[in-house]
């Protein structure tokens, strides 16, 4: 795939923001009193902020990988 280097280097610091930033926010979500009920349960909160970090990191290691292949 041909894309311009400058393309290929934009793919490639948001894959890797992606990567960074979405662990520490899921060790802020863990730790935040309102994912636990008072039986130690799972919340809504906790399960819906679990699927959006989960798409967003994944989707974030899509878009590193293809910034690596288009920069060779």
């Amino acid at each position: 795939m041909d894309l311009p280097i400058a393309w290929s280097l934009l793919l490639l610091v948001a894959g890797l923001w992606n990567v960074v930033i979405w662990p520490q926010f899921w060790r802020r979500i863990v730790a935040d009193e309102r994912s636990r009920t008072a039986a130690g349960g799972t919340t809504t909160f906790y399960r819906v902020h679990a699927v959006i970090i989960g798409l967003s990191f994944v989707l974030g290691i899509a878009v590193l990988v293809l910034g690596i292949l288009t920069l060779f």
